[in-house]
């Protein structure tokens, strides 16, 4: 969809990171429609949300420890599907190299036509969570993925764009993205340094007393 996605398909040899969230999503979140996540009661979403949360925590960690740029790609990559979900802007192999890092049934925030429905949905009547993980309202989740895709880019080293995004998990996206357009692995560490603080923002939306 947007042009700073489509230079994310590069590179091989990134190390596989195997991630399970997609049935642990399935697990807890209960209910029959297959396209929606959550509805299986507030503590089991909470509970899903916040173990989707720590595997993209667990991928970003990873990420700024990689010891090759092939390896801080396929980080990225896991951090910035389990966002998106199978539905979501650049859900895939991002980085070219014939594997899916992060590979999900169900993403954290809503597909582009809002299915599957985003984890971190059923948890929108926490304020927190509905302010720093959704960062309003997704009636229209299309133009939310296209805010953000506009956002990355007008990215620039002078011109840090990524505050417009009231979303931190989206910010995060961001900055996975930019580090896999880059070959260069200290500004990947430098871009997951940034991608870490978002999720620690996620993380703690769960904890807020709304």
């Amino acid at each position: 969809m947007g042009t700073l996605l489509d230079m994310t398909r590069m590179r091989a040899l990134a190390i596989p990171l195997l991630v399970a969230v997609g049935a642990t999503a399935l697990a807890s979140c209960g209910g029959d429609d297959d396209d929606t996540a959550g509805g299986g009661g507030g503590d089991a979403a909470e509970i899903t949300v916040r173990e989707s949360l720590t595997t993209i925590d667990d991928a970003v960690g990873l990420w700024s420890t990689s010891q090759s740029i092939e390896q801080a790609h396929a980080q990225a990559e896991a951090a910035a599907n389990l966002v998106v979900g199978p539905n979501g802007p650049g859900y895939g192999d991002r980085d070219g190299d014939g594997t899916i890092e992060g590979e999900t049934e169900f993403g954290l925030l809503p597909g582009v036509d809002g299915t599957p429905n985003g984890l971190a949905v059923a948890l929108a009547d926490n304020s927190c969570v509905e302010a720093d993980v959704l960062g309003g309202s997704w009636d229209d989740p299309a133009a939310r993925w296209d805010e953000m895709e506009a956002v990355i880019a007008a990215w620039s080293p002078s011109d840090n764009t990524m505050p417009q995004l009231a979303s931190h998990p989206m910010r995060l996206v961001g900055w996975a993205t930019l580090t896999l357009a880059s070959d260069d692995l200290d500004l990947a560490h430098e871009y997951a340094g940034h991608a870490q603080l978002h999720v620690d923002t996620a993380l703690d939306a769960l904890d807020c007393d709304s």
